[in-house]
């Protein structure tokens, strides 16, 4: 389901983005000595006065649409309705975000941190609220240090996933990073809010593997692991870093592969008992052998004019597949999977194998966040802990018969193994043991189909009603890293007290919202870094 941006498209939204902006210059006049003074700030910094026309993008220079519009995800956020920043900053140096958090903080103006663009609400380049705001961009942070002797990484907070694996691959085919398929998504964000992917099983969260950070604070100070201190580090593994600074950069611990892993991906339909399959999937991916990731990729598909419902079974083994075959035929024959259906490759090829990425592309593909497709979509999360009867997965697959759900996709991961082992308290991230699977709701549409855009949106709520009762409860689970605005929102301003925040809070956290708000209260009592779905602090209660 590739939907990219067409050229029609972009030239409409540049079209009236011009018209915009003649509103946007009456609202700038009324807050001229804000833009004036937080600029006249930044110049006045070391290291901007001979960079400026590289980093700082305001509403009339040439360039701001397209820094803009470049690492925007979800092009449902392309509007011209939605506020745009007073400047976009694009830091080439560390110090160039400090300067930007004080002369912000200086002037009263929101942060908004964007590394790849991918929040599912647009919360790294947008915002809801009034009060003015900035982009600090992190696109130019994109070093990769690699020491195959200690197996870690040192990562500028721009990196992607994809220009991370690249870097990796190239250094040893027997080391890798457990993070998420995407290959465009940024890495400061991704690891910060927990980090998802085919590895989980065996190594855990990509959080799990961070093991030091350089974050700028409220105060344009620049703290590592040892001078932030073990509850700020642990807030930063899984609680989202926009809520306590901005992570510059990221020390990874590395881990080790296999020269050569499997993968296959086949299809079953419902005529080919893809509910049958689906309900035993459900008891025994969570149990297989840690090696073995096997997701689920459920979508409608158009079989020689019928309309039926399909399940991709797509995995990753850690290993070749004469020793696959045996771990599958015991743990789940009734997939049937033969040895055709598999393919041996390297780790690195393997990530393009899930990269979701046009056919035809190369691992070399991995590195160009332009490679990966736009999409018009709007998604939901969910935590499975009991499997969902047949009767109830049926009632699902009525609802993909529905005329919205013609680019609707569910993706079932599976939990188990190093996650079982986790405290859910060890890092903010808390879906650990018990946790069968997760459940990822994604709809799609097309840009003719956009200006109905809210009867999918409508559709994939319907949706999320109806699976309420098979998901996890009190609270229901969700995984920041695929942001919902639905859950709840904090307030304009610095109005929004912890109890305000706790009905989203507790549902992608549970009981370490708490702690999260604690650091919060400590780390940045004033609320600097504050968007729809950030930590408050206790003091604004």
């Amino acid at each position: 389901m590739e939907i990219s941006i067409p050229f029609t498209k972009i030239l409409s939204f540049l079209c009236s983005f011009l018209i915009f902006s003649v509103s946007w210059d009456v609202l700038a006049q009324t807050q001229p000595d804000i833009q004036k003074g937080f600029l006249h700030c930044l110049h006045s910094k070391d290291g901007y006065n001979n960079s400026i026309p590289n980093i700082i993008y305001t509403p009339n220079n040439p360039s701001y649409t397209p820094t803009l519009l470049s690492s925007i995800q979800n092009i449902r956020f392309l509007s011209p309705d939605h506020t745009k920043p007073l400047a976009i900053i694009t830091p080439l140096k560390n110090m160039h975000v400090q300067s930007a958090v004080s002369c912000a903080k200086n002037y009263n103006i929101q942060i908004r941190v964007r590394c790849g663009g991918h929040d599912y609400e647009g919360l790294s380049y947008l915002s809801y609220f009034k009060q003015p705001f900035i982009i600090v961009d992190l696109r130019n942070l994109s070093s990769i240090s690699i020491d195959t002797k200690t197996k870690t990484a040192w990562i500028g907070g721009g990196v992607r996933l994809g220009g991370l694996y690249h870097a990796i691959a190239e250094k040893s085919p027997n080391l890798a990073f457990p993070a998420g398929t995407c290959p465009s998504v940024g890495s400061g964000g991704h690891v910060s809010g927990g980090g998802e992917g085919a590895l989980t099983r065996k190594f855990g969260l990509a959080a799990d593997n961070m093991i030091d950070a350089k974050i700028v604070n409220a105060d344009g100070a620049i703290l590592d692991r040892k001078s932030m201190g073990e509850d700020l580090f642990w807030a930063i593994r899984g609680g989202g870093a926009a809520s306590f600074g901005i992570i510059v950069a990221y020390k990874l611990k590395l881990v080790d592969i296999p020269t050569i892993v499997t993968v296959f991906a086949p299809n079953r339909t419902l005529e080919q008992n893809a509910t049958q399959l689906i309900y035993k999937w459900q008891h025994v991916a969570y149990k297989f052998d840690r090696d073995l990731f096997v997701r689920i990729l459920i979508t409608r598909v158009n079989l020689n004019g019928t309309l039926t419902v399909q399940g991709q079974f797509q995995s990753l083994f850690l290993g070749r597949v004469e020793k696959l075959l045996p771990l599958m035929q015991e743990s789940f024959p009734e997939l049937g999977l033969k040895k055709e259906d598999c393919t041996e490759m390297k780790w690195i090829e393997a990530v393009l194998f899930f990269s979701d990425l046009p056919s035809g592309s190369t691992v070399n593909d991995l590195v160009l966040s332009s490679s990966y497709p736009k999409r018009y979509y709007k998604a939901k999360s969910d935590y499975v802990v009991d499997p969902i009867s047949e009767i109830a997965l049926e009632g699902l697959w009525k609802r993909f018969y529905e005329k919205e759900a013609e680019r609707a996709q569910l993706i079932f991961s599976p939990s188990g193994g190093r996650m079982f082992e986790i405290p859910e308290s060890e890092t903010p991230y808390p879906h650990r043991a018990g946790n069968l699977y997760q459940i990822q709701h994604l709809v799609y549409w097309t840009e003719e189909e956009n200006a109905q855009s809210q009867i999918y949106i409508d559709w994939i709520r319907r949706l999320y009603k109806y699976m309420a009762p098979f998901v996890s409860k009190s609270p229901r689970g969700a995984y920041l890293n695929y942001r919902d605005l639905d859950l709840g929102e904090n307030k304009e301003g610095n109005k929004t007290t912890y109890a305000q925040a706790s009905t989203w809070g507790l549902k992608y956290f549970k009981n370490n919202f708490y702690r999260l708000a604690r650091v919060k209260t400590l780390a940045d009592p004033s609320n600097l870094f504050r968007n729809e779905q950030s930590i408050p602090p206790f003091s604004t209660s």
